[in-house]
């Protein structure tokens, strides 16, 4: 499925370039600030708009990419991760670009992660274009060359690179090249297998001055709490999330399980 995956970006990206970029129309939100947490501090979460998964098929529509972004942020995530692949997940760049602009105009200033798999610097101009304040780059999916160029040119844009990792080799590539935010996926792109000690293993190997980031199979607050009392600054909540018509309550008990924890850490 992921070389399918990728030869479906390589002719995205052909496509993309032949197109002129979008005037920029927004200051990239503060993505440090929000994910970072102090010794203590409840666990920061980054909640999903995700409207289909290739292994779970379709997900709630009944909001819009923008009215969900909206209601994730009344619920307390501290980031709202858009997906962008129409292919294979009906994701839209447009939908970046809808639920910045809705977060804009309700004044909820949490910042917006473009998750799309990158393989070209094209890519993250227009997430920045689209109203993006984070781009995911996939280790797995480039060679540390690569990954490199495209943290150079996120920086650049002046939007965060949050590079994502599943083994301690990926994970040198992601501090080599800089990346002030790392995320560990306890699944395996090539095998989908879950193995949430290898992440917890990697996460603990991140250096403490980088934000690091639990990614994906977070269902309840049981794991909101186990998360919580390893290295994680942030977890992402996607298909779990993705399965309500409406994820308030639901998002709320996890706040609420993440800031128990806290104060129990305390």
């Amino acid at each position: 499925m992921l070389d399918d995956i990728l030869a479906s970006k390589r002719r995205e990206v052909s496509g993309l370039r032949c197109q002129p970029r979008r005037p920029v129309g927004h200051v990239p939100r503060d993505v440090i600030g929000a994910l970072r947490r102090a010794p203590g501090a409840p666990l920061r979460l980054i909640a999903e708009v995700k409207l289909r998964s290739p292994s779970a098929g379709p997900l709630s529509r009944k909001l819009s990419p923008q009215e969900r972004a909206c209601a994730y942020a009344e619920a307390g995530a501290s980031m709202v991760s858009v997906l962008c692949d129409g292919a294979f997940f009906d994701g839209a760049f447009d939908h970046v670009s809808v639920a910045e602009e809705a977060l804009r105009t309700r004044d909820h200033n949490i910042p917006i992660l473009a998750k799309e798999f990158v393989i070209d610097p094209r890519q993250v101009e227009e997430a920045r274009d689209r109203g993006a304040d984070a781009v995911l780059l996939i280790a797995r999916i480039v060679d540390s060359h690569a990954l490199d160029e495209l943290v150079r040119c996120a920086r650049k844009e002046g939007i965060e690179p949050l590079v994502e990792v599943v083994d301690e080799r990926e994970l040198d590539w992601a501090m080599s090249s800089g990346a002030r935010v790392i995320g560990v996926n306890a699944r395996d792109l090539d095998t989908l297998v879950m193995d949430r000690d290898r992440a917890a293993r990697v996460l603990a190997s991140i250096a403490p001055d980088i934000v690091a980031v639990f990614m994906s199979g977070v269902r309840d607050s049981d794991g909101v709490r186990a998360i919580s009392t390893g290295r994680a600054d942030a977890a992402l909540v996607g298909e779990t999330l993705m399965r309500q018509d409406d994820p308030r309550e639901l998002l709320r008990s996890l706040t609420s399980a993440h800031t128990q924890a806290a104060s129990l850490n305390t």
